[in-house]
């Protein structure tokens, strides 16, 4: 090795930990993708517990007992959440067929402007019912690998709602818990790291649900105002899809214009385009500065690559999860920088003091 220059050297010591920390971030997702049935709610439970802990803390400060006001916390959520699913499938099933109709035609009046012969809707129905008469067997058997999969979502929520609640009423034991799991010497290092990764997912989700929500109450009044069938289900699909950065605006908003071309013409489709664009410039030059740029700051290309990233893992979900994830990591970094810049600081300085945003209860 002595023989290489210097520079060779360094270069082949960067290689040896860049494939390193590859191996091991290789060998923890695919641990991560075969356990998945308990990583999944674990992440979701942690994701849950950022979005809720203000809630928590301040029924704690009103001396609610810690229990107590978990438990509190859990059923303030399942009555929201339920209340919300229970409007939204309201909305869809009174309007889906409209919106199922309005796409039909938006899909019909595309294919014949650019002439597409012989794919008309009534070609590809006759089709899919040939192939279902000649796939019957697979077809129900899609349907048992459905029901168990709808199973396996209804456990795993409920095993998150679970971990929410032990998650919530523990936490004022986390720190004392990355401090015990640490190295003695690198307690102080553990706990600030955690601290920061909790504070950035805790910024994201808070950030996010306030986002969603602003803009799924402008959409759905902008489509009102419009008489846009389905606007009430169309808002609740903009408020899913803020949780999918960028392109869950994009393909709700798509659907809403479809919608309003196929049902209201060509100049209200136009008019729902301009309210849909509306509502994302507000949420990138206004919402997002204000609300999340304290708290997660990461480039849209980082995003866009932790989404096809998080898509090719886990599908959906990977999706909905690979940017809170990538927050925290870049918390992480964050701290770590700050760290090190602090110990590089002229001597008889003291090191910057490690800033922590969200932190745990301690």
């Amino acid at each position: 090795m002595q023989l290489l220059p210097a520079p060779v050297r360094r270069f082949a010591a960067w290689c040896v930990v860049i494939l390193l920390a590859s191996g091991v971030v290789y060998v923890a997702i695919r641990l991560c993708v075969e356990f998945r049935t308990a990583v999944t709610p674990a992440l979701l439970a942690l994701l849950g517990t950022a979005l809720l802990r203000p809630l928590h803390r301040r029924l704690v400060k009103a001396h609610v007992q810690r229990s107590l006001a978990a438990g509190l916390t859990c059923v303030a959520v399942v009555a929201v959440v339920g209340g919300a699913v229970y409007i939204v499938v309201s909305a869809l099933i009174e309007t889906g067929d409209q919106i199922v109709a309005s796409l039909r035609n938006a899909a019909r009046d595309i294919a014949d402007h650019f002439g597409a012969a012989g794919t008309s809707l009534d070609d590809l129905a006759s089709n899919a019912r040939e192939l279902l008469g000649k796939f019957g067997g697979t077809a129900a058997s899609g349907v048992v690998t459905g029901i168990s999969v709808v199973g396996e979502m209804l456990a795993m929520a409920v095993l998150a709602l679970l971990l929410v609640f032990f998650f919530l009423r523990d936490s004022d034991r986390a720190v004392g818990t990355v401090r015990a799991l640490a190295p003695r010497t690198g307690a102080d290092m553990a706990e600030a790291m955690a601290r920061r990764a909790f504070g950035a997912v805790e910024g994201f989700m808070r950030g996010t649900t306030l986002i969603a929500l602003i803009d799924a109450v402008c959409i759905t009044v902008g489509l009102l105002v419009l008489r846009v069938p389905g606007a009430v289900g169309l808002g609740a699909l903009v408020f899913v899809g803020a949780y999918i950065p960028y392109l869950g605006a994009f393909i709700s908003g798509a659907v809403a214009v479809l919608v309003a071309l196929a049902d209201r013409g060509f100049a209200i489709a136009l008019w729902a385009l301009g309210v849909v664009l509306a509502v994302q410039v507000l949420e990138g030059h206004v919402l997002q500065p204000m609300i999340q740029s304290r708290t997660v700051q990461m480039h849209p290309a980082i995003v866009l690559l932790a989404l096809t990233a998080g898509a090719s893992v886990a599908g959906i979900l990977g999706m909905l999860l690979a940017v809170p994830l990538t927050a925290a990591a870049f918390g992480i970094v964050h701290e770590l920088q700050g760290r090190y810049a602090g110990s590089k600081s002229p001597s008889g300085a003291p090191p910057r003091p490690a800033s922590g945003s969200g932190s745990v209860d301690s």
